[in-house]
């Protein structure tokens, strides 16, 4: 646990807000989406979600195919406990919220669905009420899972809240990329939040990289849970076809314009 404790000094000392970027691009991304302050009502969905599970004291058992927990002993485990500890918080709901609505994607690949947290955040950002200019009713979701009690959770889940433009896989992560037939030809946005190692990420990475287009958006979960992951990041900086990189933390979100000179980011979010 003192690794990321060191990183996260380490990224207090180097980071900035909007005011020390100087990419037009990633200044109205920091301070339309980024820093947005209003209180979307999509918000109340996001917290009744979260509060649902919270509420869940039925256990499951999780087969769990990624780096492991650094809570849990045992694979027989609460869903409350699974959505207090391994779900995205609510101020990264909200975030994701925002980059999605933002940003508009027609299609999204979520590498890790666990309970759907993050899943029903990528798909509220698709169909907010407030982008009625760039809504696109035809953009759809896949979301992956290894486990298949977990997804089954959260299926159950989409269905209570009327979530239905998700498309829920129950596969092993490696297998489905690999398959160049059955994953889509083009990806706009990806979330990572499936395997976290250096190897799987990077594994992951490298398969779907004939799946950018210019406009697509990757975000990476926990870049710095370990040095493992940090060294991931670092490679997928580096990689000729990456041009901006913007580390919150929390997050590494990778950027494939063409147009833009390659610069890396460190953004207070």
């Amino acid at each position: 646990m003192l690794h990321p404790l060191k990183s996260y000094l380490f990224f207090l000392w180097n980071s900035k807000n909007q005011h020390g970027v100087h990419s037009p691009f990633v200044y109205n991304l920091a301070t339309k989406c980024f820093y947005d302050n209003k209180k979307y009502p999509e918000y109340s969905i996001l917290k009744e979600y979260r509060n649902s599970l919270l509420e869940n004291k039925e256990t499951i058992e999780v087969t769990d195919f990624g780096a492991g927990s650094r809570v849990f002993k045992s694979n027989t485990r609460p869903i409350s406990q699974i959505a207090k500890t391994a779900g995205i918080s609510s101020k990264r709901a909200q975030l994701l919220f925002r980059i999605v609505n933002y940003l508009q994607p027609n299609t999204i690949l979520e590498i890790g669905t666990s309970l759907g947290l993050a899943t029903s955040a990528l798909s509220l950002g698709l169909e907010a009420k407030t982008n009625k200019a760039k809504l696109n009713k035809d953009a759809k979701i896949t979301t992956l899972e290894g486990c298949p009690k977990t997804l089954n959770q959260c299926q159950l889940q989409l269905q209570k809240f009327n979530i239905t433009n998700v498309m829920s896989i129950n596969t092993e992560f490696s297998s489905y990329l690999s398959n160049q037939d059955q994953r889509p030809k083009t990806q706009d946005l990806i979330y990572f939040d499936g395997n976290h190692s250096k190897k799987a990420t990077f594994a992951y990475f490298n398969l779907l990289l004939p799946t950018i287009t210019n406009d697509s958006v990757w975000i990476f979960d926990d870049i710095h849970w370990s040095k493992d992951m940090e060294e991931a990041w670092k490679i997928i900086q580096n990689h000729p076809k990456v041009s901006v990189t913007i580390d919150t933390f929390q997050w590494g979100i990778v950027f494939f314009r063409s147009e833009q000179k390659k610069e890396h980011f460190v953004i207070r979010v």
